[in-house]
């Protein structure tokens, strides 16, 4: 499937890697200052593999290491950007399912996103009431233990 729009998408595509962290039904997130929500990661700096660059990411962003337990999704995704004028960056988001020690306590890292305030612990079962982006993928994560396909096609479009 191709994306018909007439918003130019920039480029290259980006590789976006991200930690699916749950515990005691609840789901780790970052929020940002647009009050939507996010899971920790993001790129991988170029010769990290894709381990290396969310061990990174999660440092930075939420403050701890994690334990990486499995690659569970991966989509694509047509994020799109706000800028002037607006535009849309192709995505490739590769989620793991991650643990963090048990006395861990959420908190920003030593150097959070840009657009980060605070990283969070959501109600799994209430998830769908808050604004995660991408919002297409809260069923997924709701069914972490599910029999979902690895590959779960376009998160969404524009």
């Amino acid at each position: 499937m191709s994306i018909n729009t007439s918003t130019p998408i920039t480029s290259p595509p980006r590789i976006a890697v991200r930690a699916i962290i749950v515990r005691d039904e609840h789901i780790l997130v970052q929020k940002k200052v647009d009050a939507s929500y996010t899971l920790p990661g993001g790129a991988p700096n170029p010769g990290e593999t894709l381990e290396e660059g969310l061990q990174r990411e999660c440092q930075e962003e939420i403050g701890t290491y994690v334990t990486i337990k499995q690659l569970r999704y991966v989509a694509d995704y047509f994020k799109p950007r706000l800028t002037t004028p607006p535009s849309i960056r192709q995505q490739t988001e590769i989620l793991f399912t991650c643990l963090v020690d048990k006395n861990y306590i959420a908190h920003n890292g030593t150097a959070p996103d840009k657009r980060q305030v605070d990283v969070l612990w959501l109600p799994l079962a209430q998830l769908s009431t808050y604004p995660l982006r991408p919002k297409t993928l809260v069923p997924y994560l709701q069914n972490i233990d599910g029999d979902d396909p690895v590959y779960i096609g376009c998160l969404e479009t524009v």
